[in-house]
């Protein structure tokens, strides 16, 4: 593998981009039994001076299917599996000068990932697909609201009102989407929320209600009535949803700039009111993977420990990154989910599942590093 050269390109309107060129060979370009291959990404640069919010664009040389990232190889064939079913039947606090975090709405680096193409596909152009990330805008509601739709099972709730706060919290928020795109779809929204600051909000009380209905576990039900009452304020609800084939390599530099927003608002909000409501002690996550059915469910509070269960994992995370979340939070639940699941002979003995977690903000550190590391390895 060799590593291009990096170039750091000042467009008209004197806004930085940054280029990394990645190149490498590679075996033939994978089919639906097959799994992706994908390289890392050199870590964003800032550079000194400039206050303008810069594109981050990762490019791939193939619209692809890449491999679901989990931590089992059993798990990671399961969801790719999963993942393809689902995509044909749904068509830091740094003292350098920051960003001033908008720049047409674009965000802040542009990087490129470079594939060979297969012979046997007779391809030989070279097609590229740029994500870019975006600020929430109201424009972006439906888009929003699709990726949404399950967020909370089957359950008729305020969801325009939930996609309302997300797309007007413009300074901690961020959308992909494919750059030149006509129809400007989302592809992934990411997101946090604090529960004390919108407590008024139909959306949001009946969320609350949503989780204390069902949290089945009586030793974690005066925590969760803790967390979404009193503790509050405290709380960022994280939320993150995207379509399943979004290309790993954007999630360290998705979430990474997540986290570093939540820390700039702390200082730059214009009031103390907004900057006090993302000095977030704990986050709440509400999510689904995949359960292994006929499990012991007295052990659904602490899915960390496994059996052995021969082939078969006792949990298949959907997103890689919420296995890492599981293992860094402070408690969790799972309960049941009415949505319909995908239908594949590597699923028949797995039910979706909602998982619901709460993980302290000082853990945050650890989960970036471990989210790298989990697709360096990758």
């Amino acid at each position: 593998m060799s590593l291009g050269p990096r170039a750091l390109v000042r467009d008209g309107n004197n806004s930085d981009k940054r280029d990394y060129s990645l190149s490498a060979k590679s075996p033939p370009l994978p089919t639906p039994s097959s799994a992706a291959a994908f390289f890392c990404l050199p870590p964003p640069t800032l550079f000194p001076g400039h206050h303008n919010k810069m594109p981050r664009r990762l490019t791939r040389r193939r619209r692809l299917l890449p491999q679901p990232l989990t931590f089992s190889p059993f798990a990671r064939s399961v969801a790719r599996v999963a993942s393809i079913q689902m995509v044909r039947s749904k068509a830091h606090k740094s003292k350098i000068p920051r960003p001033d975090y908008k720049d047409n709405g674009v965000s802040k680096h542009n990087s490129s990932l470079s594939e060979s193409s297969s012979e046997d596909e007779g391809f030989e152009g070279v097609v590229q697909t740029d994500f870019v990330f975006f600020d929430p805008k109201p424009d972006d509601f439906h888009g929003v609201k699709l990726l949404l739709q399950t967020y909370l099972d089957d359950k008729q709730w305020d969801l325009s009102g939930f996609v309302d706060l997300i797309l007007a919290q413009t300074t901690v928020g961020t959308l992909v989407k494919i750059e030149g795109d006509d129809d400007d779809t989302p592809f992934s929204v990411l997101s946090a929320l604090n529960l004390g600051r919108y407590k008024d909000h139909k959306c949001i009380m009946e969320l609350k209600e949503f989780l204390l209905q069902i949290c089945q576990e009586k030793d974690l039900i005066n925590g969760l009535r803790s967390i979404l009452g009193e503790q509050a304020h405290d709380v960022g609800l994280l939320v993150s949803q995207r379509v399943v084939n979004l290309p790993p390599q954007l999630l360290p530099p998705l979430y990474g700039a997540l986290f570093d927003e939540v820390s700039w608002a702390t200082e730059d909000e214009p009031t103390e009111e907004l900057r006090n409501s993302f000095r977030f002690k704990f986050y709440l996550l509400v999510s689904k993977i995949y359960k292994l059915k006929n499990t012991n469910q007295k052990r659904n509070v602490n899915l960390k420990k496994r059996p052995n269960t021969h082939n078969n994992e006792e949990i298949i995370y959907i997103k890689p990154e919420d296995e890492i979340f599981h293992k860094l939070s402070l408690w969790s639940f799972t309960f049941p989910m009415h949505t319909q699941q995908v239908e594949t002979q590597e699923l028949k003995n797995y039910s979706l599942t909602g998982l619901a977690l709460v993980v302290e903000a000082e853990k945050i550190s650890t989960f970036r590093q471990q989210l790298q590391c989990l697709i360096d390895e990758s």
